[in-house]
């Protein structure tokens, strides 16, 4: 007896070689009907005998292509049609679109080997791509994928594309960027003046010039990077002077896995996340010594590699490099250049050279970073091969929300339903084109995910560029939100809880309810409300944001409030380094509170004892002085200072006894290697002891961390060491980064709870 049922699907069923398989399968069941792209994701019918259809719905959840994520799949039987065949149709808009879009694919196997082939017709052509692999969210203008939706729109399939797009048995069935060097997207070397200088041979003379030394602008994915011989120290000093860039490591891209092995160490679970189709960028603990130019990761543990993603960083390193320098293309702190022109605007002034081609990026999109921390996986910067895929939220929000983010590490979300989409890494707002980004950003993800937003959630920073804008939009009710709680909910919604938790939530700024800078805090709360229960002892930070620049700033402070502005009898080195003068002014600053806001940062701590110890007195980028605080703590070193653990509890959390400890251990000659790891010790003490007290007031047993200093290593795996040996069950974040990359989920989740209570 023929039975007929109609199956939707919703997920990334589209663009990852779904239509195909289900074709595939449904003629290996015995079965007829039909499957097509819809605005929700998948529609599919089929016809045939109970088994057959059976075995269909097994095969379907079990069997499906490596790069979908079937999120719901319904099932309701209907009259048969008397159908004989199954065919692919045509895609159809009958209501606003729901479907998901795949993120960028890095290339398979298949395709490689391909590109490698002389006989195959796309030998070592750039653009190679099949249904598992090649761009998805960068050329897509809108939703259902389909090829007159993207890019590839202005390049008419050869006969020989067409028929492939159009074979169930080919893997390029309905392959939407296919192509091939008849019919598809072209490539070519200039100079920076923009005039041709190769077309067939465009990558061999790129090659050339990379091995003289030159910085080569090379148009990929989601952008440019910016090229150099990672061996070279010449060339790559001279990238940096270029970019602007003193001391902030940069990333890498190795021919293959064997290759990075000779510079780092690599576990298997680091291989596997170098080796997963987002192909991100993971720090790496480096080995020593290594023939890497000196000035890629000066003064640091790690290194940032990536395998390459697409067919041109193939043919760029195979047999040429062990490694490439591989930056973003742009002058510090901007956006990554994504179109030709564009490129040749920006940036003359850095790339000798430029290898560009004709396949339009819709969306700039910079890599992705990941490292291995507390035996998983840890987003620091969550962007290509992850977006635009959802993040799925326990409670539904009864409104689509937009929220704005932050002003640092800068990603703005939609939601809809449960499902909140985060944006691509937009950076640091604090230049007109990253902020123009921002706006274009949310325009983009409105438009591509149909998302009409009906409430906005913002920061309560009142100098945040992303509160100005959102305080600038007429029409649409608004929630302001915390910051520190807006990490709390984020890291709770990321591990799908809703239920109270204490929260650990340490970073460099945030705007505080009583109107002053927060930062190392102990929170109670769910996304509806929160309490403050314990932070840092609040301190002057004498100059206001100078003193994010110029640690040496936040160390007189710690010191006056430690010893009073009298440190004449304190012989440290770092006191003595300084022009008395300066001294004389920060002091009066804090004194007279005279721009010297309050601030309870844990950053701001981190910063003021690395100034301490001698390690930076000014930094060129965020954390660097954090992060050489971390590079240089012992390993070996088990201890802490009691006395600074004392105090910990409720309310302010005395900050005076631990830098009274680090100078006494300065001043005894003990070595900074001890020291910074005692510091680090001590710190995770207090706040164990604070999360102890907030556990007796409260019976909540659950603790969540969040905020950007538990991207340091050291500390965040001894923090979540400690915290489950002392029975706490502890949330991590897993989906979005720890810091204010993961804001924009925790102020989704916070508006919607406000929706839910009006």
């Amino acid at each position: 007896m023929l039975r007929r049922e109609r199956i939707h699907i919703s997920g990334i069923v589209q663009g990852v070689g779904f239509r195909p398989f289900v074709y595939r399968l449904a003629q290996q069941c015995g079965l007829a009907g039909f499957v097509r792209n819809n605005t929700e994701g998948v529609l599919i019918e089929v016809e045939g005998n109970a088994a057959g259809l059976q075995a269909f719905r097994h095969r379907l959840a079990t069997e499906a292509p490596p790069r979908a994520h079937l999120v719901q799949l319904t099932l309701e039987e209907i009259p048969p049609a008397g159908e004989s065949e199954f065919a692919i149709v045509a895609s159809e808009r009958d209501r606003p679109a729901q479907a998901f879009i795949s993120p960028d694919l890095c290339l398979c196997a298949d395709c490689r080997a391909e590109l490698f082939d002389p006989a195959n017709r796309r030998f070592h052509y750039p653009f190679i791509n099949c249904t598992n692999c090649g761009p998805r969210y960068t050329i897509v203008r809108r939703i259902p994928y389909d090829r007159r939706n993207t890019s590839m729109s202005v390049f008419p399939l050869c006969a020989a594309c067409a028929a492939e797009y159009h074979d169930p048995a080919d893997r390029r069935f309905h392959a939407q960027p296919n192509a091939c060097p008849v019919c598809g997207p072209r490539l070519w070397l200039c100079d920076r003046n923009g005039t041709q200088l190769a077309e067939a041979e465009a990558v061999e003379q790129a090659i050339a010039q990379l091995q003289q030394g030159a910085i080569v602008a090379v148009r990929g994915l989601g952008g440019f990077h910016l090229a150099v011989d990672a061996r070279n120290q010449a060339a790559v000093r001279t990238l940096r002077q270029r970019k602007g860039r003193a001391e902030k490591p940069f990333a890498m891209m190795a021919r293959n896995l064997a290759a990075i092995e000779n510079f780092c160490h690599v576990s298997p679970a680091e291989q596997a996340l170098l080796q997963q189709p987002a192909r991100p960028i993971v720090l790496l603990p480096r080995r020593a010594p290594d023939q890497l130019a000196a000035a890629v990761a000066p003064n640091q543990k790690y290194f940032g590699f990536m395998l390459p993603y697409t067919p041109l960083h193939e043919l760029l390193l195979q047999d040429h490099f062990d490694a490439l320098v591989m930056t973003s293309g742009n002058f510090s702190e901007e956006p990554i250049a994504i179109g030709n022109q564009e490129a040749l605007a920006r940036l003359a002034a850095l790339a000798d050279f430029f290898l560009l081609h004709d396949r339009e990026i819709l969306q700039r999109c910079d890599d992705s970073i990941v490292r291995l921390a507390a035996g998983r996986p840890r987003l620091i910067r969550r962007s290509r091969g992850y977006v635009p895929e959802p993040v799925f939220i326990p409670r539904p929000t009864p409104r689509r929300v937009l929220a704005c983010g932050g002003e640092l590490k800068n990603t703005i979300a939609l939601s809809r339903g449960n499902a909140v989409f985060l944006s691509q890494h937009i950076g640091d707002l604090d230049n007109p084109a990253a902020f123009s980004f921002f706006e274009n950003s949310i325009a983009h993800l409105q438009d591509i995910l149909e998302i009409v937003p009906e409430l906005i959630a913002y920061d309560l920073h009142p100098e945040y560029l992303s509160t100005k804008w959102a305080l600038q939009q007429e029409g649409l009710p608004r929630v302001g939100v915390q910051h520190h709680h807006a990490h709390l909910a984020a890291v709770m919604a990321d591990n799908g809880v809703a239920e109270p938790t204490i929260g650990l939530i340490l970073d460099g700024t945030g705007y505080g309810s009583d109107g002053t800078i927060w930062g190392g805090e102990v929170l109670l709360g769910t996304a509806a409300s929160f309490e403050r229960f314990a932070y840092l002892q609040p301190v002057a930070m004498p100059g206001g944001a100078a003193a994010i620049h110029q640690p040496w700033r936040m160390a007189l402070s710690y010191l006056a409030a430690t010893f009073g502005s009298n440190l004449g009898p304190l012989s440290l080195p770092f006191l003595q380094q300084l022009r008395s003068a300066a001294v004389e002014v920060v002091l009066q600053m804090i004194d007279k509170k005279i721009n010297a806001p309050l601030t309870s940062s844990c950053g701001r701590l981190f910063d003021g004892v690395a100034a301490l110890l001698g390690l930076h007195q000014e930094v060129s980028y965020e954390a660097q002085a954090a992060m050489a605080l971390e590079m240089l703590a012992d390993e070996a070193e088990p201890e802490f200072y009691p006395e600074a653990v004392r105090s910990a509890g409720a309310g302010a959390i005395p900050i005076t006894p631990l830098i009274h400890a680090v100078v006494e251990d300065l001043q005894n000659g003990v070595a900074r290697e001890k020291i910074a790891a005692r510091f680090h010790h001590t710190l995770i003490e207090i706040f164990i002891t604070a999360a102890g007290a907030a556990r007796a007031a409260t019976a909540i047993n659950r603790v969540g961390l969040s905020g950007g200093v538990y991207q340091n290593a050291f500390f965040f795996h001894r923090m979540l060491e400690r915290l489950q040996a002392e029975g706490f069950e502890v949330l991590t974040h897993q989906q979005v980064p720890t810091n204010d990359g993961g804001l924009a989920l925790g102020q989704i989740v916070i508006a919607g709870a406000v929706a839910h209570q009006s």
